[in-house]
């Protein structure tokens, strides 16, 4: 691939307005997992926030402990800009690679389908490494996806399954029942719960 998913790649997407990922709103599953969850002192880390949908929805919903995380500070001032008094030493601008942290829970949003395939390994290893003992990865992956060439790279199910097996060997891949109708048959619905 000629370009670099850098840093730099994604401001100038946000800078530009091409951001067809975009729904401008948070995603109906995570909404709906984070409406059925009773512990609003959980830990919620969400990598790849982007315009931090998810996050204000959560914050909105009662959860304090919620960190949005971006590579760039572009993607975020929409979620500083619409919802100014969500905390700013919660969002975090920097690589989830490097990132040091213990969470209870952490939120994908199709983070990982937006990494160039060669990464899917480091970014398992880092969910597992971020997560407390019992903390659960949740969330929304593309198992297909219009642009081949990506981003977005989607995976099969049963690609995921393999990938995930090592260090989370009871996670689930189920197709979204409530996807919003653009992504309707395209989501799966992940569950991994570190041990």
């Amino acid at each position: 691939m000629a370009r670099e998913l850098n840093a730099r790649y994604w401001e100038d997407r946000y800078t530009t307005g091409d951001t067809p990922w975009d729904i401008g709103a948070a995603s109906t599953p995570i909404t709906t997992y984070l409406d059925g969850l009773r512990d609003r002192d959980l830990r919620i880390l969400i990598p790849g926030a982007g315009r931090g949908y998810e996050a204000e929805y959560a914050h909105r919903a009662g959860f304090r402990n919620v960190f949005a995380m971006d590579l760039t500070d572009e993607a975020l001032k929409g979620l500083s800009q619409r919802y100014p008094t969500f905390p700013r030493e919660q969002l975090l601008i920097g690589d989830v690679f490097e990132h040091e942290g213990t969470y209870d829970l952490i939120l994908e949003q199709t983070l990982l389908c937006a990494l160039e395939p060669a990464d899917r390994e480091r970014y398992v290893r880092a969910m597992h490494r971020l997560l407390m003992p019992g903390g659960k990865l949740v969330g929304v992956l593309f198992d297909q996806v219009p642009n081949p060439q990506g981003p977005p790279f989607a995976a099969s199910k049963e690609e995921y399954e393999r990938l995930f097996t090592s260090l989370f060997p009871g996670a689930t891949f189920e197709r979204c029942h409530n996807s919003i109708t653009p992504r309707a048959g395209r989501e799966l619905w992940m569950k991994a719960v570190r041990s």
